[in-house]
């Protein structure tokens, strides 16, 4: 009808959004900052109400920062699994956030914690993506020596996900080098999963971009900030595509 604006279809119906703990503190040194929660709530929010299946990956170094110290010298796998507790706080803060916005949600853990989260099982997650459900997943694949990246890339090629949706602090996307330490990097809008592995480039974790890769699945690395989730999902060229 005259007048009226014309609503864009979703560039993507299934998405897997990794979010580092990071991007949960905000400001402060560790821990979790409300405001930036809600922040992050309201960027999902609305590409759920456009109709976007969307999933959760997220991380722990917000909280197992403020750990360190009492971890260190610790064997390497209580240590892991202590971050992996802390991804489930994280993921139950992000929940909390999103079900005052009226978006239900889900939380599943790798690891039983059966009063606060459901138990990770791929039909069930699936199922609650259909019913329009946003999925929260925690700690991790459950295993010792893996990352949140390596979980990520592992739910999003289980349930079938079209794109891992990498959100970065600060980071527009993929460099040449750390622009942190180096003026000279450039910015790579564009490369396939084996050029990004053959020249090193640090996209996520050795182990969770070889999963990508050998399922096909594009990722696009991207700064959190400026409503860009909304942007991608609008079909805008946001951050760095990694495809095959």
């Amino acid at each position: 009808m005259a007048g009226q604006t014309a609503v864009t279809a979703p560039a993507y119906r299934r998405v897997l959004l990794k979010l580092s703990g990071e991007a949960l503190m905000g400001p402060r040194e560790y821990g979790t900052d409300p405001d930036s929660v809600r922040e992050i709530a309201g960027e999902v929010a609305h590409i759920h109400q456009r109709g976007v299946e969307v999933s959760i990956v997220v991380g722990g170094g917000n909280i197992y920062r403020g750990l360190a110290a009492a971890a260190r010298g610790m064997d390497r796998a209580t240590g892991d699994y202590m971050g992996m507790l802390a991804t489930v706080l994280n993921a139950l803060a992000l929940q909390d956030a999103l079900e005052k916005l009226g978006v239900a949600t889900r939380v599943q853990s790798a690891i039983t914690i059966s009063e606060v989260a459901e138990p990770y099982i791929r039909r069930r997650a699936i199922r609650h993506l259909e019913k329009g459900r946003v999925v929260i997943f925690g700690a991790g694949t459950g295993n010792p020596f893996f990352t949140t990246d390596t979980a990520a890339a592992l739910r999003a090629a289980e349930l079938r996900a079209e794109v891992v949706l990498m959100a970065k602090n600060g980071v527009e996307g993929v460099y040449t080098a750390d622009p942190a330490t180096d003026p000279t990097a450039e910015f790579i809008p564009r490369i396939t999963h084996k050029e990004a592995l053959t020249r090193g480039l640090q996209v996520m974790d050795a182990t969770a971009f070889a999963l990508c890769m050998d399922n096909n699945l594009p990722i696009i690395v991207f700064n959190m900030d400026g409503g860009n989730i909304d942007k991608i999902v609008s079909g805008e060229r946001v951050g760095t595509l990694v495809e095959t």
